[in-house]
């Protein structure tokens, strides 16, 4: 990925529960820790759509045809009754205002919606030239999605349904033939300690997957794995067909779900070693045990930056605190918990 197309801040004014301010990100790994219903899903999912508009080479990056693009799926990611459900919840009428920049300081996207839109949004300026696409995005939710392929693109395709795009998009990444080429041993060498967790390596036969077991030499299929193995499946293909290589970036709503300390421990590594590799990573978590793996790979490492952000319910609003390091942080609310149930445990 050109160092112009690593996203280096996004400014919100009323967009959802957000605070109105200006996050900046590292190049390299971002960590976004938050108590329910601060936002943090949120934040991955605007940086993931606008992206997502302007990778997709149908798109003429032009004002005109974006405005229906980018209103579309703000939509379909979001799933709210109208566009304007998306603004801050204020007494009249108010206005929400994104503007995200890129590496470099060109603005990718300025635009702008009224709390009553139905579905229209106005762009006051695109920094991208017309065939100037960025790389393609990816969005892992918190639940596995290895086991719906099957089934769930052409469902989506030919049905409305209620459900979120992130999950048709991730879908189709998913089905993607697997790269060739110079890139294989880099491929290799992402995969081996995700085969050494998972026992086995990914497989796929007529659009269903399979973990081909290492002992055995046996077979099972996705549905039959653990659950949180079923993340690495996912992870693992991405990585397999080149959509998690050397480019690109990757949204990772809580990577902690359903996986024990042990695999906790693998997803830190494999989220460190994506971030070396080029992508530029962000990760929503509640997991203290995370965030710890995190910081112990970058004091022994020290071979990327990072950034730290945490959303904080304040007197009705949630407040923005933004840091290199957590250690700079006054209030990580996984932290404060985990310290007063120590508290709570030696006082019994």
């Amino acid at each position: 990925m050109s160092s112009n197309q690593y996203i280096q801040s996004l400014e919100l004014t009323n967009f959802t529960v957000l605070p109105n301010d200006t996050f900046e990100f590292s190049e390299n790994l971002n960590v976004i820790v938050a108590e329910n219903g601060c936002g943090k899903t949120h934040l991955l999912k605007i940086l993931y759509s606008l992206l997502e508009v302007t990778s997709n080479t149908k798109n003429r990056l032009l004002k005109t045809e974006l405005q229906k693009s980018f209103a579309d799926k703000l939509l379909n990611v979001f799933r709210p009754d109208s566009l304007g459900r998306l603004s801050k919840r204020l007494q009249g009428r108010g206005r929400t205002e994104i503007v995200l920049k890129l590496q470099n300081g060109t603005t990718h996207s300025r635009l702008n919606f009224s709390s009553n839109s139905s579905s229209q949004v106005n762009i006051e300026s695109i920094g991208l030239k017309e065939s100037e696409h960025t790389p393609t995005p990816i969005f892992l939710p918190s639940r596995e999605l290895i086991t719906l392929c099957p089934w769930f693109t052409s469902l989506y395709q030919n049905q409305s349904i209620p459900f979120e795009e992130t999950w048709f998009d991730t879908c189709m990444q998913l089905n993607h033939p697997l790269a060739k080429g110079p890139r294989e041993t880099k491929i290799r060498e992402l995969l081996e300690p995700l085969e050494n967790a998972m026992g086995g390596k990914v497989s796929e036969e007529q659009g269903r997957f399979y973990l081909s077991l290492t002992n055995t030499g046996g077979k099972i299929e996705a549905p039959l794995v653990a659950e949180g193995l079923r993340k690495f499946v996912m992870i693992a293909r991405l990585i397999a067909t080149g959509a998690l290589l050397d480019k690109g970036y990757l949204f990772w709503d809580e990577p902690e779900a359903n996986l024990n300390p042990k695999l906790i421990k693998v997803a830190a590594r494999i989220i460190w070693s994506l971030s070396q590799q080029g992508i530029q990573v962000f990760i929503a978590t509640h997991s203290l045990f995370l965030l710890r793996e995190l910081e112990i790979l970058k004091v022994k490492e020290k071979n990327i930056s990072s950034r730290y952000f945490s959303l904080i319910a304040s007197e009705g609003d949630v407040k923005l605190e933004q840091a290199d390091d957590t250690t700079d942080l006054s209030t990580i609310v996984a932290l404060n918990e985990n310290l007063a149930q120590s508290e709570r445990y030696l006082d019994i």
